[in-house]
Parts: C-alpha cells; structure tokens; sequence
C-alpha cells in the first residue's frame, strides 16, 4: 500500500508540475564541439564511420543539481545520461545522490505504451524496471533502464522528465562519447524531449565561423532574422520497415550544381513501398549523405565542374568516414580553395545552399606528397547500409533551423549564427 500511494503521490505531482506555466520562449547556448586532430584514425584505408564534430548544450539534472552536457540529436526520440562510471568517460550522471530520481517499471503506461517508435523493443529487467537498447548508424549501442527525473534549463525546470539511465554499451568513437554525459532526443515521438517540455516548435543555430550557437524553444520574433521559408514534413501513417514515422522527414524535389539541375526522375526522391528513400534533417549527423542514385549523379557533376581547379585524389581503397569517397589533393602552401560551385537542395518551399569551404573537409592528418587531403562533404548512404538521406549539421551552418511540431513543417532562413549569439547575449 505504501508502494502505491507513491507512485499516485509522484504521478500527481508530475501532472501539477508539468501543468505549471512556462516560459514562452526559452533560449540556450549551443556549441560546436570538435575532437582534436591526433585523435582521428591515421589509417589511409576506410575509415570507420564517425563524428568529430557535435552539437552540445549544458544544463543541469536532478535534486540536488548535476551539470550535465548532451549532444543535440534532432535524429533520436529518447534523451538518454551515462549512469555508471567507466574509465573512459569522464562525465556521468549520479541517480543514487538525486532526490528527484524515480526508476520506470516495466508495468507502467509508459514502458508499456509510449515506446512504441523505439527501433529496438523494449523489455523488462530482472528488477522488473523498463529496459531499452539504443542503437545508432555508427554502429554504436547503448542501454539501460527508463526513469523520470529533473530537467533544467536556464530558469526553467522540467521535473518527472522521463530519460534513459544507462548504464552499458559499446563506442565508435571513445574519444569524443568521453567528452559528454549524454544526448538529447530531439525528434517528433512522444517521448522526445522538446515532445515532453510540451513547446510547438524550436529552433537552432550554428556559426560556421566559431563554435557559438543558439538553441530556442518557442517561438523566435527578431527583428534581425529573415522570414522563413517552410518545407511541408512527409508523413506516413502505415508503419513500414524502413520508414522512420518520428524523424523530421522532408521532400527534397532535385540539386542544383551551379546553375545546372541534376537530371533524376523525381522517383529517386520518393519513399518506395518499404519506406526507403526518405530524407531526413539530423543535427546529430555532421555531414550530410544521399542515396547511391543521387549521390552518383552529385559526384560525377561535381567533379566535371570542378576539373580546371581541383586535382582528384584517384585512391580507390580511400573513403572517408566510411562514405565519402570523393577526395581532393591540395597543395599545403595554397592560402585557401578555388571557387567552387554552389550545392542547393531544393526542397517542397524552400531551398538549402552550401557554397564554399562547407563543400570540402581537410582529413586531418593526412598528407599525400605535399598535397592536404579534402573530401567532399557529401557522401553515400548505400556505403553506409542507410535506406535514407541525410541532412547534416555541417550544411546547416549559418541557416536558422526551426523546427515546427505545431504545424508540421521546417523552416529555414540564411544568418550569421555567430551574430545572432551575440545579439542574444550568449
């Protein structure tokens, strides 16, 4: 009995809390966080697939307060914190010091009901708590059990936020996992976390020049920033094998080289009868890659258009990250990068442009007589066993990103992220 009036007392205090008013807009710095060079693989043969760039925010967790930092994951529903210490990871969550920490049971709705969209099913623990096994495109898992527990963000707190303790797992890149405690699941399910924080919409911006950036949840009125340009979200009911229903899927329509467009059937672009083929906006994936049709139809005019300037790399054994494996040599004395032409992918309503160095990416490293290796910053999602596009956050740089829940649409507006931090006082 005692056991039961607990669990009704936590449930109502949850219900108050989350009845509570919150702010309007709430506004948090973001940072690009870079590994060092040394720590990348020096192989000259494919390298694993990996991120040496992510997007972090910093906040507090638990009663009382832990400092926490989590990589922001538009990609992933469950928010999830490393709750046991290993030797390799330097941060990790404390739930035996929190007052606030509540562990999920198996039997509860939510275990029950509300992980539905989880990839892989959940189950129940030998202490009859709910157990979930993440896993992600890198090859990399973790797992642990659901509990609820203090969110806070700047002045705002979000108690009985329900998360992922983990507690085991496996890395693809320890480096980079030990320099944060966690990630944030940003995308549309019911368990994500802007889903439980109950805003319609947020927003993100990352500077391409440092590593300042803002992220917004609500609505963003500033006079500094452009209207916003909306591409609808593709929704389809039916569940279907390689549809992700809880990812921000949108419509890419075609890619211009230049002024030329690519010639591809608007079927390449099209979810098939299994659901393959969506594209989706990741802000936990750096670079951004495309299915095999597309992305040999990218190459080939890229590299046509860019013969008179850049030098191929003509190494069949190198693919960069495990996908990319259109690569430049450049000499080391060369100041900075011919002109390159300007990649758009043209969306239903609206438009995304890389120009630029965000075109190429220097392998750390890696010298090949004289010449600094680049690679083209898009690659091949075949490569990657992926049935999907993927929009990466190194072409989202210096694009204001907002993500509408309310009325099922992104949008997207050129700025200088750097700028907009300062003008927010971050």
């Amino acid at each position: 009995m005692p056991i039961l009036l607990a669990l009704l007392l936590l449930q109502l205090l949850t219900t108050l809390c989350f009845s509570a008013p919150k702010p309007e807009t709430l506004i948090l710095p973001l940072k690009t966080q870079t590994l060092p060079q040394g720590s990348l693989p020096k192989s000259t043969n494919k390298l694993s697939f990996h991120h040496n760039v992510t997007l972090t925010i910093s906040l507090s967790v638990g009663s009382p307060p832990q400092q926490v930092t989590m990589v922001l994951d538009t990609g992933s529903e469950l928010s999830w914190l490393r709750c046991k210490k290993a030797p390799n990871f330097n941060f990790v969550f404390n739930p035996l010091t929190s007052k606030s920490y509540y562990p999920v049971p198996c039997s509860s709705p939510v275990c029950r009901n509300r992980t539905r969209d989880f990839p892989i099913p959940v189950s129940c623990d030998p202490k009859k708590l709910c157990h979930s096994i993440l896993s992600y495109a890198d090859a990399s898992s973790i797992e642990g059990n659901l509990a609820r527990e203090t969110f806070n963000l700047g002045s705002s707190a979000q108690p009985g936020t329900i998360f992922g303790c983990m507690d085991s797992g496996s890395s693809s890149n320890a480096d980079e996992d030990s320099k944060t405690t966690g990630l944030m699941g940003m995308n549309r399910g019911s368990l994500s976390f802007v889903t439980q924080m109950g805003f319609p919409k947020f927003s993100y911006c990352i500077s391409g020049r440092d590593s300042s950036g803002v992220l917004l949840f609500g609505e963003a009125k500033f006079d500094w920033l452009k209207p916003l340009n909306y591409t609808p979200l593709v929704h389809i009911s039916t569940p279907l094998p390689y549809f992700d229903r809880v990812a921000y899927t949108v419509q890419l329509e075609g890619i211009r080289v230049g002024g030329k467009v690519l010639l591809l059937p608007k079927s390449v672009f099209v979810p098939d009868h299994s659901g393959a083929g969506q594209t989706m906006v990741d802000s936990g994936t750096q670079f951004t890659f495309l299915l095999g049709p597309v992305y040999t139809a990218l190459k080939k005019e890229f590299t046509q258009q860019t013969k008179p300037v850049l030098n191929l790399l003509n190494d069949p054994n190198f693919v960069f990250q495990g996908a990319m494996d259109l690569c430049f040599q450049v000499p080391t004395n060369r100041p900075s990068l011919p002109a390159l032409p300007t990649i758009t992918l043209m969306f239903r309503g609206a438009e995304m442009s890389v120009s630029g160095e965000r075109l190429l990416y220097r392998v750390p490293g890696m010298v090949r007589g004289g010449n600094q290796v680049y690679c083209f910053t898009y690659g091949n999602s075949d490569l990657l066993g992926i049935q999907a596009s993927v929009i990466g956050h190194y072409h989202q740089q210096n694009v204001w990103m907002e993500f509408d829940l309310e009325n099922s649409r992104v949008g997207v507006a050129e700025v200088r992220c750097e700028l907009a931090s300062q003008k927010l006082g971050l």
